[in-house]
């Protein structure tokens, strides 16, 4: 188009802004085949969040570049239509829709595409071959994440998709993504561009920061490990959040920031969309994170928002990769016709009769805010906006069809094709478009390279001046670029931290260049010789995190001198003092019938053996050694046998008088007087016996824990042999279940004391308190299991002296009256049955 006619247009496009147009009725045409279109009119969908109802969805303000990419669709269709060799006698519709880059807005024109022709119902079948949807492909949407969305949808349909902007690596899996096509190059590419600028600069140490979307998290996730392979470290790698209203989201960003100027990195690279590169730039520049060389994409540095910041001059030099993608000719003198067209009353009337042809229930409104502007509001980005992924993709389209149908140059047999039927042409053949040739290739991408363009300022005026291209292989005018630094030549971006002490270096991305200041963990220490690793302390010494040195361990046990020890030692003093004023009441009352029927002076013994019992806590007091372990348990065991041997003794006689009558005459003299003694020193013998065993076999021992406790070593007793701490402890356990199994059947009448039950409850708390003591000693190796041995003893101690003995000091002091011969003569028998 002319100059002076374009400025002709849009000074009568200015006249006639105020006055409403039919901008918007010109997104949908009826024809022979239809192609729908997604495409991005509003940037800003409001009320989002609040959405309590399924309700249609509109964007807000309008996006210009959306406006022209839909407006390329448009162009183009109408001159494919136009053409008399592409699809003769054949012409293409389409109905074009809003996205307004949300998934929500997206769907219901997707749903629509796919209703079987003619209605507004999506028929449920087994077998879609013959199945025809309301449009034969469909061309966008423009951003990764939408696509990966509607790309499952029309690939099970095998409705061809071509997108004009998602450039996402993962809908390069053609086997998800059957039908999807694309005419930009994959992410893959960009990153593969972006690196080898950094190298071709010497630029090793940069910071990467992406949008949190699709296609921010892919591409930078694609450069991260592409870059460790070219020996650039990455020094930070961010995301900017989506939600930008989010006022924790603002926070973000400006950590973000602090972070970067942290790293002291003089190269960033920019994987983000607009409107999160917008505000990075904004917060940039107000939090002083200036004069650095920012390297970004076609999705937020060829757009005007960036450019319109304030005091972005100050930012340092952009530099950045576009699509390579050539002008459309005619294009803006199709616009400029259009919009002097849809001011006219006459053409209105006839483009709303047309588009009342073809029936879309509630979806007839596509795009609002476009019957309110000119030409003069789209004029800035009219020479910017890239149309030919668009123009490409509708080619293709055109062009399988033209091969589906199996036209000619002159004319094209009237036939029915299916979606899915062009995908073979797509995938094999080549098409032409402006001239030139392309092709799909394995990926179902077209790679058509990348121009590098550099920001120019000159008196305020942005120039996006070429500096270079990439297809393959990298070519860059240097001496066109003018760096923000003094000689205006390229600052240099190097490797480097500077760790502290009792930090280590850990190599990131497996490059020397660059590493990460980590901090030393507990038990290790960070040497000068060796600033790669930090080294272990030996296993007597621990350290804190980022330590420089080791220091001993102390040694922990159960101390004399700290609370818990008194309060134990409080307690068995208390116990002791009641086991002595026990002996000391039967010693008064020897010859009292209780005293005698309990068994006399084996009373005394059993109570001195509770008494050595309860000194022995003493033992599992203070720095233990081999021996103390292996005494503690020697006279656990000896000292309790002394006991329980005496109630053996008295749990027999019981037994023959209550159960064998006939025979107690015989055998009650070897349970009574004198020979009870030489019962219980055999017990206590076998009980010897027993111990020597344990000795030999394995005694507990001396430990020394190095785990359980971060800065001290543990001293405990540990268990060689559990079969030898079974048999010795075992034997005790042993004459418990005799005595029990001796009294707790034992009857006598309601006025008479009963001796077996003092036994029976004493052999049972024993055995309780065991139960609990095994469970809990096995898995303790703290000082605890000191305590816990301290307790057993007390407890069983403390217990044997309240069931037992304490009942009969009741009787003594309180109830003397009983205490006759009368009263305890007949106590344990019973009359024996008469003879028959």
């Amino acid at each position: 188009i002319m100059v002076p006619d374009l400025l002709l247009c849009l000074s009568f496009g200015y006249a006639a802004a105020l006055k409403p147009t039919c901008l918007s009725a010109q997104f949908r045409r009826p024809g022979d085949f239809i192609i729908g279109g997604l495409f991005p009119f509003g940037s800003e969908t409001v009320n989002l969040t609040a959405r309590s109802e399924p309700t249609f969805l509109v964007g807000e303000r309008l996006l210009v570049d959306g406006l022209l990419w839909a407006l390329g669709m448009k162009f183009t269709i109408d001159q494919i239509n136009n053409s008399t060799s592409l699809l003769p006698g054949v012409k293409l519709g389409y109905d074009i829709h809003d996205t307004c880059f949300e998934p929500a807005v997206a769907l219901p024109p997707s749903l629509l595409f796919l209703t079987r022709n003619g209605t507004t119902g999506v028929g449920v079948l087994c077998n879609y071959t013959d199945y025809q949807p309301r449009v034969i492909a469909v061309i966008g949407p423009h951003k990764s994440d939408l696509c990966l969305l509607t790309a499952e949808l029309f690939s099970f349909f095998l409705i061809p998709q071509i997108s004009y902007g998602a450039s996402s690596e993962k809908l390069s899996n053609t086997e998800l993504y059957l039908s999807f096509y694309r005419t930009i190059p994959s992410d893959k590419n960009l990153v593969e561009a972006v690196v080898l600028l950094l190298h071709k600069f010497g630029w090793n140490w940069i910071a990467t920061i992406g949008s949190d979307d699709e296609y921010g998290r892919g591409a930078q996730e694609l450069f991260v490990s592409t870059a460790e392979n070219h020996s650039i470290c990455i020094a930070f790698d961010g995301l900017i959040p989506i939600d930008l209203a989010d006022p924790k989201a603002q926070n973000q960003v400006e950590d973000i920031i602090k972070e970067i100027k942290k790293t002291k990195v003089n190269v960033i690279v920019v994987f983000a969309s607009g409107k999160p590169a917008n505000t990075l730039l904004e917060h940039s520049i107000r939090m002083g994170l200036i004069k650095k060389v920012w390297i970004g994409t076609d999705a937020w540095m060829y757009f005007d928002t960036p450019a319109s910041i304030p005091n972005i001059q100050s930012i340092g030099t952009i530099l950045g990769f576009i699509l390579k993608a050539g002008t459309v000719p005619g294009f803006q003198k199709y616009v400029a016709d259009l919009f002097t067209s849809v001011q006219q009353d006459e053409f209105c009337q006839e483009s709303r009769k047309i588009n009342r042809l073809m029936y879309s229930g509630m979806l007839d409104m596509h795009c609002k805010e476009c019957d309110h502007i000119s030409l003069h509001d789209v004029s800035s980005r009219l020479n910017l906006s890239q149309i030919q992924p668009v123009y490409v993709g509708v080619y293709s389209v055109a062009h399988a069809l033209h091969r589906a149908l199996g036209c000619t140059h002159r004319a094209c047999p009237k036939a029915s094709v299916r979606p899915w039927q062009l995908l073979h042409f797509m995938n094999t053949l080549p098409f032409e478009a402006n001239g030139e040739s392309f092709r799909f290739d394995q990926s179902h991408s077209t790679n058509t390279g990348y121009e590098l363009i550099f920001w120019s300022w000159k008196n305020s005026t942005l120039t996006y001046l070429p500096v270079g291209s990439y297809e393959g292989t990298l070519y860059i005018n240097k001496s066109q670029i003018q760096f923000h630094t003094a000689d205006q030549k390229e600052p240099t971006s190097e490797c480097f931290r500077h760790c502290k002490p009792g930090q280590f270096r850990r190599v990131k991305g497996f490059h020397l260049c660059c590493y990460d200041c980590t901090d030393c963990p507990e038990n290790t220490f960070w040497s000068a010789k060796d600033s790669s690793t930090c080294t272990p302390c030996l296993q007597h010494q621990w350290s804190p995190v980022r330590s420089t040195q080791c220091y001993d361990r102390s040694e922990r046990y159960l101390f004399w001198n700290e609370p818990l020890t008194i309060a134990l030692l409080t307690l068995v003093s208390i116990t002791i003092s009641l086991i002595c004023l026990t002996a000391v009441l039967f010693f008064k009352n020897l010859e009292t019938p209780l005293v005698q029927a309990s068994g006399g002076k084996l009373n005394l013994f059993a109570l001195f053996a509770l008494t050595l019992l309860c000194l022995s806590c003493c033992l599992c007091i203070g720095k233990p050694s081999n021996n103390l372990c292996m005494i503690q348990q020697i006279a656990y065991a000896l000292c309790l046998n002394g006991c329980f041997s005496t109630f053996f003794i008295k749990s027999l006689e019981i037994t023959l008088v209550t159960e064998f009558p006939r025979c107690a005459p015989t055998f009650l003299r070897w349970v009574t007087q004198r020979r009870a003694w030489l019962l219980v020193a055999l017990c206590l013998l076998t009980e010897c016996l027993l111990c020597f065993c344990y000795v030999h076999l394995g005694p507990d021992y001396l430990m020394s824990d190095y785990k359980s406790l971060p800065t001290k070593v543990l001293l405990v007793c540990s268990t060689e042999s559990w079969f030898a701490f079974a048999l010795m402890h075992g034997y005790n356990s042993c004459l418990a279940l005799v005595c029990l199994l001796c009294t707790f059947m034992v009857e006598t009448s309601g006025k008479k004391y009963n001796i077996a039950r003092g036994i029976t409850f004493a052999v049972l708390l024993y055995f309780i308190i065991s139960i609990f003591f095994v469970a809990i000693f096995t898995t303790l190796k703290t000082v605890l299991r000191s305590v816990t041995q301290i307790a057993n003893i007390l407890t069983t101690s403390l217990g044997i002296l309240g069931t037992y003995y304490i009942p009969k000091c009741y009787i003594i002091l309180l109830k003397p009256d009983l205490n006759t011969v009368d009263y305890f003569q007949s106590s344990i028998k019973e009359e024996p049955e008469d003879s028959q």
